[in-house]
């Protein structure tokens, strides 16, 4: 499967953090929000596979779908970026600042929600036939969701929080983890294979990723869930983007960029004669 070296695959992500940082306006915004809009597609594929079997390890088993089809595609997730960028100023890439880590978060995070809200509203009026009906199982289904992981959350008060925090950073450990499978090898079934195993585990466990949750929680308002936009963002979003950033520069950028990037020198044993 060409598998490449940590050394190897580690120089790729730096050199991709430094396109990211460097690329047009234009082409960020349109692969963020395709990448928004197809992991929001295949986060439907999975609950709709959840209700109908009462199998959630079907669901994560088949979600990976959509990561692995955006990254092949060339499309960014904000998850992603949180680990690539910084990578790229790390490493001192000529021209690669703080600022532009910030400006490419913003363009990808601003493209993931248009793409996500785009696919909640073409699913809301799949599943109610244009909002001329009650939603089905499945639907019904998704604005439960929402209810559970904002309200459901806020009872609990700051340990709510601190739970929905560390959800987040445990996502993007392993979410982050599926983006550096997409570098270790040249081959599609390698790249995929990689990516799948974190992905799976991140769903199964009912982990928190912001750009999944902005397809969840608008689809859950629309379909009659009872809570507001203001829960959402306090209760979920707000605290899931910022452990999302934790969890994918603590736990994969910075170990990999320290042990293989940074390799520190091999201790030297001394023989005795």
């Amino acid at each position: 499967m060409a598998y490449l070296a940590p050394t190897e695959f580690v120089t790729k992500l730096i050199d991709a953090g430094e396109s990211k940082i460097m690329m047009s306006t234009k082409d960020t915004l349109v692969r963020a929000y395709m990448a928004g809009a197809i992991l929001a597609l295949a986060a439907a594929f999975a609950v709709t596979i959840n209700v109908q079997t009462g199998q959630p390890l079907a669901g994560a088993v088949l979600f990976p779908v959509g990561f692995c089809m955006l990254y092949l595609l060339g499309y960014d997730l904000l998850t992603g970026v949180f680990v690539l960028c910084p990578m790229a100023v790390w490493d001192k890439r000529p021209g690669c600042t703080w600022g532009g880590v910030a400006r490419n978060w913003g363009l990808v995070f601003t493209g993931n929600f248009a793409g996500a809200l785009t696919t909640a509203v073409l699913m809301a009026i799949y599943w109610t036939y244009g909002f001329s009906t009650e939603p089905a199982e499945v639907g019904a289904k998704m604005a439960v969701i929402g209810e559970n992981r904002t309200v459901g959350y806020a009872a609990y008060g700051a340990a709510g929080w601190l739970t929905i925090f560390v959800r987040a950073v445990m996502c993007n450990w392993m979410v982050s983890t599926g983006v550096v499978g997409a570098q270790i090898s040249t081959t599609v079934s390698g790249k995929v294979i990689a990516m799948w195993m974190p992905i799976m585990l991140f769903f199964y466990m009912v982990f928190e990723h912001s750009i999944v949750n902005m397809f969840l929680f608008p689809t859950g308002l629309m379909l009659g869930g009872n809570f507001t936009i203001a829960d959402y963002l306090v209760w979920n979003e707000i605290p899931v983007v910022l452990g999302n950033v934790v969890g994918g520069l603590t736990f994969t950028g910075l170990m990999l960029f320290s042990t293989h990037r940074k390799t520190a020198p091999s201790r030297v044993v001394k023989i005795a004669a």
